[in-house]
């Protein structure tokens, strides 16, 4: 046999072997029938979201959370779980291939942070041409949802700055201190997706699943196996996540089979506050943090206890 074929052939059996040895996550039956639609914002536990507010998870293609069904066992694991031949990647992004519009946005969402990264500027005339111009008439369309992953995801906010040459801009729009904050160590477009997770917890009970997480990231456009522009592989982003500390990472006591969840991390608690978070989520939405009542009172519970532990600290 070939020495090419025989090198093959052992990695597919290193890869089946791990696919053993790894438990892989299943949603529930629940979970399975559940996905994110960019019409639909994610249900907050309390019930408390105002009407047509965009949630994490509302600028998704379609993506059902089994798509990224991550086998996971422990954090420094977590990088590892790859699926055979991309089969894992390609399930998930299914539905956005499917969608003209939603794929268009995607291109353009790249084509827009790669333009962020040599911070310059862009005309509506090369949005166009990157989309194609046959779409010129869902081009409104697609530069909203391009715009609104954008917000949601990187904290970026496409800011026209010259009107007569219809000239564009990619700023920060989450307005975070880069003193001690989650900003100064990631740099901004990391640190919006970090906070939109940590505001996924946030709303889901300060816990959430991983099927929960991944539904939400398959939901802005960061797929199990896909690399991705700005934050690489994601499961190596997630895991680097929780090995800075920023995220906790268990298993749900008293599951069988294992089930595994995200809390907020130390570093989370000490470089961010819930309130913070909410006013991220309020800031994309282009309201204020008391338009989510129940989590406004739960944010404005945990800066009272926040504030009451350092008095103490302080000796006051």
């Amino acid at each position: 046999m070939p020495r090419g074929q025989k090198s093959k052939n052992r990695s597919r059996a290193k890869r089946q072997q791990a696919r053993r040895e790894v438990p892989e996550v299943q949603p529930t039956a629940e979970k399975a029938g559940s996905s994110v639609d960019e019409s639909v914002g994610s249900s907050f536990p309390d019930g408390s979201a105002p009407q047509g507010v965009k949630t994490p998870g509302s600028f998704g293609a379609g993506v059902s959370c089994a798509g990224s069904g991550i086998g996971v066992r422990n954090a420094a694991g977590f990088a590892d779980q790859k699926s055979s031949d991309g089969t894992q990647a390609g399930a998930s992004v299914q539905h956005t291939l499917k969608d003209p519009i939603m794929r268009k946005a995607s291109v353009l969402i790249e084509f827009l942070l790669d333009k962020f990264k040599m911070k310059e500027a862009v005309t509506k005339s090369e949005m166009l041409a990157v989309v194609n111009k046959k779409y010129k008439e869902h081009f409104s369309e697609i530069l909203r949802r391009t715009s609104a992953r954008l917000e949601l995801v990187f904290g970026l906010e496409l800011k026209e700055i010259d009107a007569s040459t219809q000239s564009y801009l990619l700023v920060g729009k989450l307005g975070l201190s880069t003193e001690g904050s989650l900003s100064s160590n990631w740099g901004l477009p990391k640190t919006g997706l970090l906070m939109s997770i940590l505001g996924v917890i946030f709303m889901k009970g300060n816990r959430a699943t991983v099927q929960e997480v991944w539904q939400f990231l398959n939901g802005v456009g960061v797929y199990a196996g896909k690399k991705h522009l700005i934050f690489g592989e994601p499961e190596a982003f997630i895991t680097d996540l929780v090995q800075e500390n920023y995220l906790a990472y268990r298993q749900v006591p008293s599951s069988d089979p294992p089930s595994y969840e995200f809390l907020w991390g130390p570093r989370a608690h000490a470089e961010t506050t819930k309130m913070k978070v909410l006013e991220v989520l309020a800031k994309v939405n282009g309201t204020v943090p008391s338009a989510f009542p129940n989590l406004y009172q739960l944010a404005l519970r945990d800066q009272a206890e926040g504030t009451k532990k350092k008095s103490s600290r302080q000796g006051c």
